[in-house]
């Protein structure tokens, strides 16, 4: 049976948010983002056409785009409204995945035979737009690469199909850059070769780019001819990661237990940025030394960074911690997870914020977890 995926994506979501508070930043260039050390969360098209793009240095975002409005953006607001499209659609469709805050995969394999998939897509995106009143793009195709590469190239508010007959020549004129996995050190390299658009990689030997980039090169000349395996997955806000620490004695010692927590977050937040996850819900739990054990939980915006992860953890734990007896055990949680890229608060992070992350994780990845950390999580 041939497949049916959908890809579907919020345009311009952050943007898209802020104007259905204030309609006077309709048809202007807008920027999303920190002050004037952050940088660029989001972007309008207004602003793109001047070459503005998003982790873009807010100072050069103006200087490129000087009349843009520079909004610091409520990743509050747009986490709860990324929780209502996912309720619209959910409610819709027979399998669905959320890939981000913003995008979503939908299988409607076989649904043929009873309501034409596009026919039934444009229906889900109408509804979107209607009960949000949030644009969304889509694509139809036989899989998940094609059908994403089909929402950008449709962008924005775009509604494309593409039939088996159609994908290689649909893919073939298009840029490399285009495929998902194509990063600029991939792009540079395959560019030095003279392999920039996507039907002369198609027609590459799988041999020579297993040889140039190892096993992902035979990934590529597969998404490259249209060809992407990969299975939607079921979304579902019961996806975890924890740590517990049970004490080797029963303890009243709170600063050390919240240098404990502290440790745990950081490793914690490690773990969802190497694995591409963010965050909505954040777990607290205690086991006192008579074996009753409490939790506590609330709901936060989508974020992956450990320095705002902690603040509600030790928020939670403040007011769990309430009888004042010995604590046998304590442990974090966070759950409501979200495939998305490395996102911290990008409304209040500064650049050099969000490149001491990146050396860290980097540090991290090539000389073990433990390798560097912050001082509150030592003891």
């Amino acid at each position: 049976m041939e497949k049916s995926i959908v890809h579907m994506d919020l345009d311009t979501f952050f943007v898209s948010c802020e104007r259905l508070k204030n309609s006077s930043l309709n048809g202007i260039p807008v920027i999303i983002g920190g002050g004037d050390r952050g940088v660029v969360a989001s972007c309008s098209y207004e602003s793109r056409y001047f070459g503005v793009r998003s982790a873009m240095p807010i100072k050069m975002a103006l200087r490129l785009c000087p009349d843009a409005k520079v909004i610091k953006g409520d990743m509050e607001y747009y986490s709860n409204m990324s929780h209502t499209v996912t309720e619209i659609i959910q409610e819709k469709v027979p399998l669905l995945e959320k890939a981000s805050v913003d995008e979503f995969y939908i299988d409607l394999s076989g649904m043929d035979k009873f309501f034409g998939c596009y026919k039934w897509t444009n229906e889900i995106a109408g509804a979107v737009t209607k009960d949000t009143g949030l644009p969304i793009s889509f694509a139809l195709s036989t899989n998940k690469t094609v059908s994403k590469i089909g929402t950008g190239e449709s962008k924005p508010t775009g509604r494309l199909e593409i039939p088996p007959q159609n994908i290689k020549p649909f893919l073939n004129p298009l840029s490399i850059k285009k495929i998902p996995m194509v990063g600029n050190v991939t792009f540079q390299l395959l560019s030095r070769l003279g392999v920039r658009t996507i039907q002369t990689l198609s027609e590459t030997p799988v041999d020579v780019l297993h040889q140039l980039i190892g096993k992902n090169g035979t990934e590529l000349w597969k998404k490259a001819n249209g060809i992407d395996e990969t299975p939607v997955i079921p979304y579902s806000e019961r996806k975890s990661i924890s740590s517990e620490n049970t004490f080797s004695q029963d303890t009243i010692d709170i600063q050390g237990i919240k240098s404990i927590l502290s440790g745990m977050v950081e490793q914690l937040a490690f773990q969802l940025r190497s694995e591409k996850w963010l965050t909505s819900v954040v777990v607290v739990k205690i086991r006192y030394s008579n074996f009753d054990t409490e939790t506590k939980q609330c709901r936060i915006p989508y974020t992956s960074a450990d320095h705002t992860l902690l603040k509600y953890v030790l928020d939670l734990f403040d007011k769990l911690y309430s009888r004042r007896m010995r604590i046998r055990l304590i442990g974090v949680k966070f759950t409501g997870l979200v495939h998305g890229c490395h996102q911290m608060n990008l409304f209040e992070d500064t650049e050099e914020l969000i490149s001491l992350y990146q050396t860290m994780d980097k540090l991290k990845l090539r000389f073990g977890n433990t390798s560097v950390g912050r001082a509150s999580g030592l003891l």
